[in-house]
Parts: C-alpha cells; structure tokens; sequence
C-alpha cells in the first residue's frame, strides 16, 4: 500500500496470539467480508485513485513528525497527470505524467527524471485481488465516518499473522477514493496515519500545470537513473525464504547518469555511469517490501544497522562482497526473513 512507508516491531506468532490486544478487541461484530466483497472494495477505491480527479492537501503523521502536501490528480483521455509539492521543510516538487515521474528541488537546481511502471503515490492500492488479501488479513466493515468534510466507508483489516500491520481504509462514498490509511501495531496503536485534510473531488483537469513544468528544467542538474526490467536469478541471486503471502512484483537494475540542461541535454556531467543497483519489489497486497542490492563500497558502507521512522523499518547488511538495504511496509521480523533468505547463486 503506497501512502508513506509504515513498520514498527511485532513479534509473536499469529493472530491467536493477539487475542486480548488492542487490535483484536477493535473487530466489530459484523462478520468478515467475503473474497468477493473484498475485491469489489479493492477494486473501487484502485480506480478511484487512477480515474478521479482530485486535489488536495495531503497530511502524514508518522513516529512523532507531522508533514503535509499539496496534492493534485487530474485523468484525461486516459492520460494521468499528478503534481505533489511539500509544504514543510526543503522545497520538493513531484511531477508524474503517465510513467513519467520527475521529482524536484528548487533550490539546489536538480531535478530526477524516471520511468517508473507504478507510481508510488497515495492513494494507490498495488493489488486488488481479494483472494490474496483474505487469506492473510480478516476484513470487517465498520461503517461511516467523516474525514475533510466527506462521507466515508471505514474498513478494518486485521492480519491474520504477525508478519504484516493492521489498517483502517477510509474510502470516500461516492467516489471510492482512499481519504485516509492508518496503520496498526499488534498493541492496537496507530503507528502512521496518512490522510488528506481537505479535497476536493471531480474538479477540472489541468495537465498543463504538469507539462509545463516538465518541460521548463534549462539550468537544472539532472539525474536519469537507467532502468532496466530483470529477474533477480538472472542477476545470480535466490530467495530461499520469501514470507508468505508476499509475492515477487518487479525486478530492475537501476543506474545513474548526470547530466546539465533537461530531458534533452546530452553526455555525463561526472564523467560516466556509476554502479548499478538490483532492486526487487515483494508485496501482499497492501504492505511492500523493496530489497536493493549493489556492490559493499568500505568508504561507503560502514555500519549495520536497523532504523524505524513511524511504520518503515530500513535494515542494512553487508553480504560478503555485496551492500543489502531492505526497505519495507513490515515489521522488522519480516525484513529480516526477506534478507536471510537472500543468497548469491552458486556457479553452474
């Protein structure tokens, strides 16, 4: 689930185990949706997120910070287009047409220009497949609510193991789109919450405030990462523990070039290519787990560590002669599963 990156540790063995937690005591008694409903809710609140127009300003508040942003969605003619600019901090701007995802700061003159196959911008759900979701979380309704003046349809999703969080999805009753995510500890605490405090929804397209941005990057220094679609066996690596429920999503090998001028400038600004970067996508569904591989640098790579922020945990681990970051939506039990099982193929 793309709203911010969520973890925080949870330990334990299943949700049995939860019984008589915060979390548990939550579940109202209406029954458990079934597959079917839950992939009609799913399936809603996605293409709400691709087809809506909407804007917005958008509020995460995750491990005692609070950040907000101004966020605009505009579809037309099957065409997407999104702008995000933070309202805290360094000036950032994000602009997205279709694929085309560019992200910038203002002061520094440097701007990051990719190609991404899924945008990773609230609110988007990766997968709508009720199946899988049902098989690893208990889905309830709990009703109305209200958040930034809508109508909204509260569903509560409680993990059925401890290798994943709790959320509550506020979907907008008209429309389906997602207003607000918050994300739940086996304590039954709300570890992130992302949510939009004020919105509104079927407002007029306006793509040219993302295209003429785009094209407006004279005097930028720009970062094009290469990208290129692999498979994580075919770089010589094997997971022989994968978590269950999660599922491999994409696989890419990202490199950089630096250039000066915009999209259209020619040649390296440092001289050449830097290292490349294995990059592999797991989801359930709803929480991601990213795992990045690259050769260990000493001058670089000095310390092994573990760091939360609100719900993401971050682990870092050297790997005989290789760097592993591993990113994710998770506890830091299942971000160490993912990185044990990682192992470098052996030579045929």
């Amino acid at each position: 689930m793309h709203f911010r990156r969520w973890l925080a540790p949870w330990m334990g063995a299943s949700l049995i185990a939860l019984a008589g937690s915060g979390l548990a005591q939550t579940l109202p008694p209406e029954a458990s949706l079934d597959k079917s409903e839950v992939r009609s809710w799913l399936l809603r609140i996605h293409e709400a997120a691709q087809t809506r127009n909407f804007q917005g300003i958008f509020v995460v508040s995750s491990g005692g910070q609070m950040t907000s942003a101004r966020i605009a969605h505009y579809w037309e003619g099957n065409e997407q287009f999104e702008r995000i600019e933070t309202l805290d901090g360094q000036p950032r701007r994000v602009l997205r047409h279709n694929t085309l995802v560019a992200t910038l700061w203002p002061n520094q003159r440097t701007a990051l220009i990719e190609q991404r196959e899924t945008a990773n911008t609230f609110p988007r759900l990766v997968d709508h497949d009720g199946d899988r979701i049902v098989e690893h979380y208990d889905v309830r309704k709990k009703g109305m609510d209200r958040v930034a003046g809508h109508e909204a349809r509260l569903l509560l999703l409680v993990p059925r193991d401890a290798m994943r969080y709790g959320y509550r999805l506020w979907s907008e009753k008209d429309s389906g789109l997602l207003l607000r995510a918050d994300v739940i500890n086996g304590a039954g605490e709300v570890i992130e919450s992302s949510a939009f405090s004020e919105i509104s929804i079927g407002v007029k397209p306006q793509p040219e405030t993302v295209i003429q941005p785009l094209k407006r990057l004279k005097g930028y220094r720009v970062e094009r990462p290469v990208i290129t679609p692999t498979f994580y066996e075919d770089e010589g690596w094997v997971y022989r523990r994968i978590v269950p429920g999660f599922r491999h999503v994409s696989c890419v090998k990202r490199s950089s070039n630096a250039v000066d001028g915009g999209p259209g400038a020619e040649g390296a600004a440092d001289g050449g290519e830097r290292s490349s970067m294995l990059q592999t996508i797991f989801s359930d569904g709803l929480a991601h787990v990213s795992i990045f591989v690259e050769p260990y640098d000493a001058s670089r790579h000095r310390k092994e560590v573990l760091m939360s922020m609100g719900a993401t945990h971050t682990l870092m681990r050297r790997h005989g002669a290789w760097w592993v970051t591993a990113v994710g939506e998770v506890p830091a039990a299942t971000l160490n599963e993912f990185v044990r099982g990682l192992e470098r193929k052996k030579p045929q």
